[in-house]
């Protein structure tokens, strides 16, 4: 069997490659906003990223679920089930809109928990003005959601590159302009922040609807007949959906509750935290596309019954993905202060902010090669369909380290720097758990995948 292939692993690269650009005009608007706030204090960088996560903590659950629909539409591509593709986004849309009213109440209580959990005074209100602005357009992310998976489900990733693309570049100066108030805009701070991300949102909404409602693609894919409510497919979307849902919810749960034990050190500890995960951000979140691309591709030959392809799918991921983290780790290890320096601050209080990130950047190096093989695994089992084993997994990696950052952090009082260690074992653990299920057979059972393709 023929495991490696040069044209399977262009048909990656050709897919993956425009959500690579579109995560990462993601990941630029974050990193952005995050290095605007930096031009304030301190305590901007920290709220924005305790404010930022919190609010997809909030959403997480329903974006897991909802961000599945590119593996079930692949799949029915695959299968030419062509109407049934534009079914799942529509069911999508409909789990969206379905969540906004508990979206709603949370971000109305939400924001009480940043000071019950002891964050700085200063942090406080600036996290709670931005997590409430993000979680009241959490409508617009979740249907966004819903289209970008279908557009990568159908393979037409070019066009969710370009309507990202289109959308960073609304944002970027948007946000400018709302932060520090000018052309004669009103000075909002995060505020500001928070408003150009939502403006963003709705635009790329507008541009992936031009898209969908194309004449074209409404007679290949029948999308006037799709504006409805489908049992058999929303069944078969919460059934292989959920757990992928819950994974997600759960571990973005302890991530957060992670993040948040981590800011109680102080602002300094909070902001290394958050310039180190912006680093991080940059090269997960490409890698991230990359594992969409797997994922379709596997969705695609699972729905065709095509294994020996799916086989080549995996063998391609891998490559690039470890190629990538391992020319990463080596710029972060050699400029890991240079890439610091980028978020001075005036002030004394940088200089700790800086000794302690670039301390923390070793650790990053360490676990850049893990994130590659998590991501390039995770998207072939979710592909698939073994949500459920993934599911598990995941989340008790996740929550035995969280239950150790809380022994480390609150019970025996130790500092930050093995508290970050134990971040780093846990994303090793899991990488190697994941490989181990993925070189086995259990998930490309006959039997099994058969059961993922019934409605």
């Amino acid at each position: 069997m023929k495991v490696l292939s040069l044209t399977t692993l262009r048909e990656l690269l050709a897919l993956s490659l425009p959500i690579v650009v579109s995560q990462g005009a993601f990941a630029v608007m974050v990193f952005t906003d995050r290095l605007f706030m930096s031009y304030i204090d301190a305590a901007h960088i920290a709220a924005a990223l305790g404010g930022g996560v919190a609010s997809y903590f909030c959403f997480s659950l329903f974006i897991g679920l909802i961000s599945y629909g590119n593996a079930l539409v692949a799949q029915y591509y695959g299968a030419g089930h062509m109407a049934k593709c534009s079914l799942v986004m529509s069911q999508g849309v409909l789990i969206a809109l379905c969540s906004t009213p508990v979206l709603l109440v949370i971000a109305y209580f939400g924001g009480e928990v940043f000071g019950m959990i002891g964050h700085d005074p200063r942090q406080v209100p600036l996290e709670t003005i931005y997590f409430q602005i993000l979680m009241a357009g959490s409508v617009f992310t979740l249907i966004k959601a819903s289209l970008a998976s279908y557009f990568a489900g159908i393979g037409r990733t070019r066009i969710v590159m370009v309507t990202d693309l289109l959308g960073a570049a609304l944002n970027i100066p948007l946000s400018w302009i709302l932060i520090f108030g000018e052309f004669g805009f009103p000075e909002m701070g995060i505020a500001g922040a928070a408003l150009g991300t939502i403006a963003a949102t709705v635009f790329t909404i507008g541009i992936y609807l031009l898209f969908y409602l194309a004449k074209k693609h409404q007679h290949q894919f029948h999308v006037a007949a799709s504006f409805r409510f489908d049992s058999a497919i929303m069944r078969r979307y919460l059934r292989l959906g959920m757990p992928s849902g819950l994974e997600t919810f759960m571990n973005v749960s302890s991530f957060n509750l992670f993040l948040l034990l981590f800011q109680t050190y102080g602002v300094v500890e909070g902001a290394a935290i958050s310039i180190v995960f912006n680093w991080d951000m940059l090269s997960f979140i490409p890698m991230t596309g990359l594992s969409i691309g797997v994922m379709s591709l596997i969705g695609r030959f699972v729905g065709a019954g095509n294994m020996t392809r799916a086989n080549q799918v995996i063998s391609s991921g891998l490559i690039a993905a470890l190629g990538y983290s391992m020319v990463l780790a080596i710029l972060f290890l050699v400029f890991r202060t240079e890439l610091v320096e980028v978020f001075s601050t005036e002030g004394e209080e940088f200089r700790a902010i800086s000794e302690l990130a670039s301390y923390m950047m070793i650790g990053l190096v360490s676990y850049v090669v893990a994130d590659a093989c998590i991501l390039i695994a995770g998207g072939t089992l979710r592909g698939a369909g073994d949500t459920r084993w993934t599911m598990i997994t995941s989340i008790s990696v996740h929550w035995v380290m969280l239950l150790a950052q809380y022994l480390v952090i609150v019970v025996y009082g130790y500092g930050p720097r093995v508290s970050w260690w134990i971040f780093v074992a846990m994303l090793i653990t899991l990488a190697l758990l994941y490989l181990m299920r993925l070189f086995g057979g259990t998930w490309r059972e006959p039997s099994r995948l058969a059961r993922v393709m019934h409605e």
